[in-house]
């Protein structure tokens, strides 16, 4: 029995002997395109049918939003989200393609929509069957997010006109929704935000244009989107006006994993079997040092290198430590949400950007060739690790803004300005 399945409670056990029944044989075959990693690579209509396709299956069957309440589309389970995603992880099935829609445009609406949003928006939103995407960030407002210029004015007729430029947002090319943060008052920095839900695929070449960024690993992962006089009703508003910082917190909050909702997650697919330990410390699976075995350095591997096996055997100390530090997430009495999760967003993604690093330097020169490249190490894993590993580093507030957040409001210490 697995150290999950010791803590559940008798619905969390019959659910998890139910996920793993249905998983057994519903998980759909790999598709004829690489598997892709994580919902923001998805690229075009192919793999956007493949992994709706499974979200809607998933969903139908209740492993997805099953914690919401049956009134929106959920499965009115108690703490049974966590069950599901840990056997759709087991079971190596597809990404869920809508992890905007699920991990924060989901929670926010439920906590500060109206009663009429939740019952439109979260069942299709659950299912798949309508992606979203997030406006928050702005040319000049990344980490700085208070500082969002894009302008909803209000008309008399109880409509707003919106108005500005979003940038960095993932999968806004498919999206026929969007969550988006704007200015209501410019005299006011906090309190003068307000957040809406706002139509996009409907207004696509009228009021809204999307266009795609290329990121430096050469994908189109990335969009920009321009509203030009965009109308929606006064209905498309969360919570109150003025409120949309406080609404923001809610969304940032669960994307950082630190919000009282539990965000679906699947994936696996495609990746190597790893033979199970009971001991933490079993470095055998340990991607840096099978690596380093593998790579040749002045003619012998360069895990005999003393520099090189130092730096490795430092990371699995390293990911070790983040592997206990989550076990303390699942111990109610030991439990402080936002400090382990922006703890564990902070260690986490600085981990996976160095540990890309230091494989670029055990390969040496053959770091240079790309995941297209037969001959590359490990299919040219980290190249693309390491481009891609500053998104995480900077994406749901930067490395620095967490460390202020945890500095402030869990440490206590002065503010830094």
């Amino acid at each position: 029995m697995s150290e999950n399945a010791k803590r559940d409670t008798p619905e969390q056990q019959e659910f998890r002997s139910y996920c793993r029944d249905w998983l057994a044989s519903n998980v759909p075959p790999p598709p004829n395109f690489k598997p892709l990693r994580n919902g923001a690579e998805v690229a075009t209509q192919e793999h956007l049918a493949y992994y709706s396709a499974w979200q809607k299956s998933a969903y139908d069957a209740g492993l997805v939003g099953c914690d919401y309440p049956v009134e929106y589309g959920g499965g009115g389970r108690t703490r049974c989200q966590s069950v599901a995603n840990q056997e759709m992880l087991r079971a190596k099935t597809p990404i869920l393609p809508g992890a905007i829609g699920l991990g924060m445009a989901a929670p926010t609406i439920f906590f500060h929509g109206s009663e009429a949003l939740k019952q439109r928006l979260l069942p299709k939103l659950l299912s798949g069957e309508e992606v979203w995407c997030q406006g928050f960030s702005e040319p000049g407002a990344g980490s700085d997010l208070a500082s969002v210029q894009t302008f909803a004015e209000r008309k008399e007729d109880n409509k707003w006109v919106i108005n500005g430029h979003k940038v960095w947002t993932s999968t806004a090319q498919f999206a026929t929704w969007m969550i988006l943060l704007a200015r209501t008052d410019k005299s006011d920095k906090y309190n003068g935000l307000t957040y809406f839900v706002v139509p996009i695929k409907s207004e696509l070449g009228k009021s809204v244009t999307v266009r795609p960024l290329i990121k430096i690993t050469g994908e189109t992962g990335f969009n920009e989107e321009l509203f030009d006089d965009l109308e929606i009703d006064d209905s498309y508003r969360l919570d109150d006006v003025g409120k949309g910082w406080q609404v923001a917190m809610t969304t940032l909050a669960h994307e950082r994993g630190a919000g009282p909702l539990t965000t679906p997650m699947s994936g696996g697919q495609g990746l190597p079997e790893v033979r199970e330990s009971k001991d933490a410390s079993e470095p055998n699976a340990f991607p840096l040092l099978k690596l380093a075995q593998g790579c040749v350095r002045n003619g012998n591997p360069a895990i005999d290198d003393p520099v090189i096996r130092d730096k490795v055997m430092n990371m699995l100390i390293r990911q070790i430590g983040i592997k206990q530090h989550r076990r303390l997430r699942g111990v109610s009495g030991l439990a402080d949400r936002e400090r382990l999760a922006l703890q564990d967003k902070l260690l986490g993604t600085e981990y996976l950007q160095d540990a890309a690093a230091l494989a670029l330097e055990i390969e040496g020169s053959a770091g240079t060739l790309s995941h297209f490249d037969t001959s590359a190490p490990d299919r040219g894993r980290w190249p693309l690790a390491y481009l891609s590993s500053f998104g995480g580093t900077i994406a749901a507030g930067t490395s620095e803004i967490q460390r202020n957040i945890l500095g402030e409001r869990v440490l206590g210490l002065d503010k830094s300005k």
